[in-house]
This record gives structure tokens, C-alpha cells and sequence, in this order.
């Protein structure tokens, strides 16, 4: 099979090349194609599988460069690499319950686990997911919301997260509360920000029509025909997460992400998460997801040292 891509200029070629074509040589090696880039065009020859995994991951590459209008070579060799592991492209249309389900370009599942997740939140006005760091919770719930929110179905996506430092104390900071707080939304803005220019990302900001908060703005409000996506969930206390679910309006869809083992909210504290899912078994259309290890897409080194800390873990009989 052979495949084109047409860059725009100089700096795609030079971004999937890397310096001394470091990119190049891992695309060549990891997916077994020909890559060749001349006269503005990129061209791959190979097996088809082959050659239709690396087109997706460069193609993902470009659609990360030209959304944001930068990418880091760290972050272009996560892509590859993650690509690599990936034994096939997208396969078609991911359908769920209620029909097919809406990605923006180059984003698919790369798992089992995920491709539940992405269906849970089709499915489902509430989902629950859980997992450790790098299974792209974040990332999918935020990549389905800019979707639904893009083909009108939403007129509001709303992002969350409770303002727990993580496991420190950072002491007196200079500023409003806002610029107190938005160290800690920061990974929301870069889930935003993979999907859709800084320029745009912020005029939408700027209209209220993406909000990015901490957890305790949300009290008193109703929020209706909105996607609500509440990030790092098991720092949220119970009542906390009592407030956020009944926030809940009309021809809404609420996602709540979470990874149970890094809480990090005092010792006498019980996670809301942890228990809203005991609480809230049984009930009709709240869709529960459980990522493990393997759906893990970030640094092949992320999915060792989660291992080795599970290890560390059960050999010790407690976690932290």
C-alpha cells in the first residue's frame, strides 16, 4: 500500500522529521513503512495495516500541530509511540446504543477499556469512569463533549475540578483567587487546547460557552442543556460530590472521572467518588467504567510504574 499527505510548509516537515530526523527514523522502524517527505508531500509504503496505523499517527500529529499551533518533540514521540502499540487504526464507526458516535478527526479508542468508556458516555446521561494516570479519561471525555458541543447537540460544556493540591501544600500564592486556582485546571485547558486552537479555545471561554472552574463554583447552580465533565473526582468529599450531581439540568450529560488510588484529601475524609459509587448502584442510566493498566496509552514507562507501584503497594498493605 502507498499513501500521500500534503504539508502545509516547512515547519510540518521539520516537526515529523524531528531534529537529525530522529521522528523519521522511529516512524520507519516501529511501523515498518517507507517514509519519504519530498516536494511538500509525505509519502509511506508498506503493509496496509502498517501503512494505515503510521497515516493515522502522523495525521494526528499535523491535527495536533495545526489545532494548537505548536506540538513539543516529547509529545510527537508520545504519539508515535502510542501508535505503534496500537495493532489497528480505526476500524470504522464506533457505535453505541443510541447510534454512532461522534470522535473529532484522528481520535479513537485504543483499547478495549476505552471503547466501553466512549460508548458508556453515548449510552448513558451519567457516566463514571476510573482509572490510573495515562488511560485518557480526560482526554476522550473532553474530545467527546468539544464534539457534541461543535454539532449543536450541546449549547455549554463545562469542566470541573475540586481545588485539591496534590499531596502538598504550596503556601501562600500571589494573585486572585482565580489565579490561585487555575494551576489546577491547567491539564483541563490542554485537554481543550488538543482539540481546537488557543485562540478559538478562548473565545469560547471569553462566551461562557466553555467554562473550566473549581468544584466550588458549581453550588446553586442548574445547569441545563450542558456536557459536564468533572475531573479528578476522588478528591471530592461526599457532600461535594452530593452538590455536583444534583447540578444536573435538563438535556444534560454528566462525565466523572477519577483514579481512586491517588486521593489526595486528608485521612479523616471519605472520597466522594468512592462513594457515590456504592450509593448510586443499581440506578438506571449511570454507566460505570473500570480502566486497568492496559488501556494505559501515555509512555510505555507510565504502564511499568504503575505496575511497580501496585506491587510496592500489596507487598507494603498500603497505599501512598
Amino acid at each position: 500500500m502507498e499513501t500521500y499527505i500534503k504539508l502545509k510548509g516547512q515547519d510540518e516537515q521539520r516537526i515529523l522529521c524531528g531534529s537529525r530526523d530522529k521522528h523519521a527514523r522511529e516512524i520507519r522502524r516501529l511501523f515498518g513503512v517507507v517514509f519519504v517527505i519530498r516536494d511538500g508531500h509525505l509519502k509511506m509504503i508498506g503493509d496496509d495495516e502498517a501503512v494505515q496505523n503510521a497515516r493515522t499517527t502522523v495525521l494526528q500529529i499535523l491535527d495536533e500541530y495545526r489545532n494548537r499551533g505548536a506540538v513539543t518533540e516529547v509529545r510527537v514521540g508520545e504519539i508515535i509511540e502510542s501508535g505503534a502499540n496500537e495493532k489497528t487504526g480505526p476500524a470504522g464507526k464506533l457505535e453505541g446504543r443510541t447510534g454512532p458516535i461522534d470522535l473529532p478527526p484522528h481520535v479513537w479508542p485504543r483499547s478495549g477499556g476505552q471503547e466501553d468508556y466512549l460508548r458508556s458516555i453515548a449510552d448513558n446521561e451519567i457516566s463514571f469512569c476510573i482509572g490510573p494516570a495515562g488511560t485518557g479519561k480526560t482526554y476522550l471525555a473532553v474530545a467527546m463533549a468539544i464534539s457534541a458541543l461543535k454539532a449543536g447537540f450541546y449549547s455549554k460544556m463545562v469542566l470541573a475540578r475540586p481545588a485539591v493540591e496534590a499531596g502538598e501544600k504550596l503556601g501562600f500564592l500571589p494573585g486572585d483567587y482565580q489565579a490561585k486556582v487555575d494551576p489546577l485546571m491547567r491539564p483541563l485547558y490542554d485537554a481543550i487546547e488538543s482539540f481546537m486552537s488557543i485562540q478559538k479555545a478562548r473565545k469560547y471561554i471569553e462566551n461562557d460557552v466553555i467554562e473550566v472552574l473549581p468544584l466550588a463554583y458549581m453550588r446553586g447552580r442548574s445547569l441545563e442543556n450542558a456536557f459536564i465533565i468533572l475531573d479528578e473526582a476522588q478528591n471530592t468529599t461526599r457532600k461535594q460530590m452530593k452538590m455536583f450531581l444534583t447540578r444536573m439540568g435538563a438535556k444534560s450529560k454528566i462525565v466523572i472521572t477519577g483514579d481512586v488510588t491517588q486521593i489526595d484529601l486528608p485521612p479523616d475524609k471519605i472520597s466522594g467518588l468512592i462513594h457515590s459509587l456504592e450509593v448510586l448502584k443499581g440506578v438506571r442510566g449511570i454507566g460505570r467504567v473500570v480502566l486497568t493498566k492496559k488501556d494505559i496509552v501515555r509512555h510505555r514507562l507510565v504502564q511499568k510504574i504503575v505496575s511497580a507501584y501496585e506491587r510496592a503497594e500489596k507487598k507494603n498493605g498500603q497505599q501512598g
